[in-house]
Order: C-alpha cells, then sequence, then structure tokens
C-alpha cells in the first residue's frame, strides 16, 4: 500500500510517503502560505514521487476542520483556509483514498503506537507548537468527540487577559504555544523600548525562537517569560488532569526544545492546582518520536482510518 502523509500547520508543510511497515520518508518541506499555492506545492511534491494506482492519503491539519467531510475550516494559525475541500483536490487528481484528521489525534496516534506513550490505555497528547491542541487517547481508543472537536484545550481561558490564542485572550493557547510566547516577548519588548537581546531589529519580528536561543544563551530576561509560559502549561494540565486522569501526558514541539525552562515552574503549578491521586499516577514527558511526531502522525492518520493499527 502506498501511503503518503501530509502534515499541514501553520508554518510549514510536509509530504511524505511509506508503505505502513518503515518509518515515513520526507519527499519534501516548504512554508505553508495561502491555500492555491500550497496546494500547488503539494502536487508538485506528490508528482514528482509518482504515486502510482490508489494511493492512500493521510493529512493532518490543525482544527477547525470538518474530518468527514475532507473539509479544512480556517485554522487560527492557516488564515485563508476557510473551507479548502483538502480531500477532494487529492482524489481527484490522483485517485485512491484520502482521510482528514485534527494534528493533534493525529499525533497521539503516533505517540500511542510508536512513541512515548506505547502501551498505554489513557494518553493525551498536546501539540504545544504554533498552537495548543489535545488528541486523546482513552480506554485504548481515540476519543473524537460528537463532531471530531473534542480535545480543544487551547480555547480554555486560564486568565482574564493576555496573549491570544484560538481567538481568546488569555488562553491556555495564548499563553502555551508558538504565537502566545511570541506575543509575550514582544509586550516585554515594547515596555523595555526594545532593549532586549532577543529583538532582531523589530519588535514585531519577534519569534518564540528568539526567545528560546537567548534563553539558552542566559538572558533572564527571556528565561521569565518561557518560566511564565511554563507556569500556565502547569495550570492548564491540572485541568486536564483533574477531568481526564490520564497515566500519561506527552507534550510536542516546544516542550522537547525548551523542556528546562518550562518545567520548574509546570510542576509547583501542577502540584498545586491538581488532584495528588490523580497526578501522582500521570506521567509528563516530551514526544518520544521528537521532531519527528507530525511526520508519524500524518501517515498514522490513513493507518488508523484503514484500519490498520
Amino acid at each position: 500500500m502506498r501511503i503518503i502523509g501530509l502534515d499541514l500547520g501553520g508554518t510549514k508543510c510536509t509530504v511524505l510517503e511509506s508503505d505502513g511497515d518503515r518509518p515515513p520518508r520526507q519527499v519534501d518541506r516548504f512554508l505553508t502560505s495561502d491555500p492555491q499555492a500550497t496546494l500547488s506545492e503539494i502536487f508538485k511534491s506528490i508528482e514528482r514521487i509518482q504515486p502510482g494506482p490508489n494511493p492512500v492519503f493521510g493529512i493532518a491539519c490543525g482544527d477547525p476542520q470538518d474530518s468527514a467531510a475532507g473539509l479544512i475550516l480556517s485554522p487560527p494559525n492557516m488564515p485563508g483556509w476557510d473551507r479548502i475541500e483538502i480531500v477532494k483536490e487529492l482524489v481527484e487528481k490522483f485517485g485512491g483514498e484520502a482521510y482528514l484528521m485534527n494534528d493533534a489525534n493525529a499525533g497521539a496516534i503516533a505517540e500511542w503506537k510508536f512513541g512515548a506513550a506505547k502501551g498505554y490505555e489513557n494518553v493525551v497528547f498536546c501539540t504545544h507548537g504554533t498552537g495548543m491542541g489535545a488528541g486523546l487517547i482513552l480506554n485504548n481508543r481515540l476519543y473524537e468527540g460528537t463532531n471530531g472537536s473534542a480535545g480543544e484545550i487551547g480555547h480554555i481561558r486560564l486568565a482574564t487577559d493576555g496573549p491570544v490564542g484560538y481567538g481568546k485572550a488569555g488562553s491556555f493557547e495564548g499563553f502555551c504555544s508558538g504565537g502566545g510566547i511570541a506575543q509575550l516577548a514582544r509586550k516585554k519588548a515594547v515596555e523595555m523600548n526594545g532593549k532586549v537581546t532577543f529583538n532582531p531589529g523589530r519588535i514585531e519580528d519577534i519569534t518564540t525562537r528568539d526567545v528560546a536561543v537567548a534563553a539558552e544563551n542566559g538572558d533572564s530576561i527571556a528565561r521569565d517569560i518561557l518560566a511564565l509560559s511554563g507556569s500556565y502549561l502547569g495550570k492548564g494540565l491540572s485541568t486536564v488532569i483533574d477531568i481526564l486522569n490520564p497515566q500519561i501526558i506527552v507534550l510536542g514541539s516546544l516542550y522537547i526544545r525548551c523542556r528546562k525552562f518550562f518545567e520548574p515552574r509546570m510542576m509547583e503549578q501542577l502540584e498545586k492546582e491538581t488532584l495528588g491521586r490523580s497526578l501522582v499516577n500521570c506521567k509528563i514527558v516530551p514526544a518520544g518520536l521528537g521532531e519527528q511526531v507530525g511526520n508519524f502522525g500524518a501517515v498514522s492518520v490513513a493507518l488508523y482510518r484503514k484500519g490498520l493499527m
């Protein structure tokens, strides 16, 4: 079986191929832009690998979406992607089958089958990247909710005000995502008249990567920003643990790279806010698949929907 995976995010798009038995092979990677330009790049990449008859496409993309209808419905980190019929476009052009799934759900399946959550029955996977969403494995099954929107923890409000994520100021995504951390850093830079080491020249251009590099180099302001984000990460996860009582929480991108800056304040808040019996039975770990979790996730969408996982 020829599987083609698309890890379609707010920042980048990765095209992959797999036969279902070996790890996915990256075919192409490029910046995500407007729908037509990005789809054009996707089609060119697929044509180069000559997918043959009846390929199976697995597409991992952020919410909101209508996975049953194959529609991308304006994810907050993908402006202009409104009612994009990505499943229909792929099948009409290449034949075969195509399946769309929330990227957090895709990551949860990948970590559950191949990564840090292998062997666990109750798993929460958090994207912790450009945005913040969760995929839920409950009692050894993917839980998608009534219309596929379960796990949207990024929309939880953690404060009355704060950085904006998922259209809501002070939300979990606002404080604990790449976009939100950049907002915190820009606000601090304005307060200090731009005199921060992570200012690349224009305050509006400050990224989370700038903050992370400065923190690694010992900058106390950058470290304070990441610690603040870590504190809210603990607050948000305490709610998740109290409600779902998982065995393990797996955290993606940002936690993989910046764990040492997030973890102390995260654990401080978890111990303060979470039910003790639930917290003691829950491990919190970085994604076992590391930076490959999105690649495995996209291919896992196809395998899962075909009943092969």
